[in-house]
């Protein structure tokens, strides 16, 4: 059972930056495409980014194009979302989904494991 632990959440500034880290406590990471998700309070859980297990594949949601950036790094079993220009509808629980040799799918359903969540609240 792949388990996942999402970190770096907090509460920050409009216009500030908010790196959110996803390690991975079991199986083999780099066999993974991870994604990042979130969800909003009163609204659906909604794709942010994806890299493919090979780390070649990224994919974004249109609207969050050029202010966040996923990557990856495999000899720290970790995925990490970097968040530019935070603003208030950024605000929502970021959660990281892993997927069996995935290719940066942007489909919730794709993913098996999840972890718990980190939130991130952005304050005026």
């Amino acid at each position: 059972q792949v388990q996942l632990v999402e970190s770096g959440g907090g509460l920050v500034q409009i216009g500030d930056s908010l790196n959110v880290s996803c390690v991975v406590t079991s199986g083999l990471f780099s066999d993974y495409a991870m994604g990042w998700f979130r969800q909003a309070p009163g609204k659906e859980r909604e794709f942010v980014a994806a890299i493919s297990w090979s780390g070649r594949i990224k994919e974004y949601a249109d609207h969050l194009k050029g202010r966040f950036t996923i990557s990856r790094d495999n000899a720290k079993r970790t995925a990490a979302l970097q968040m530019n220009n935070l603003n208030s509808e950024d605000t929502a629980m970021y959660y990281c989904a892993a997927e069996y040799y995935g290719v940066a799918n942007k489909e919730s359903d794709k993913y098996p494991f999840w972890g718990q969540g980190t939130l991130v609240v952005v304050s005026s």
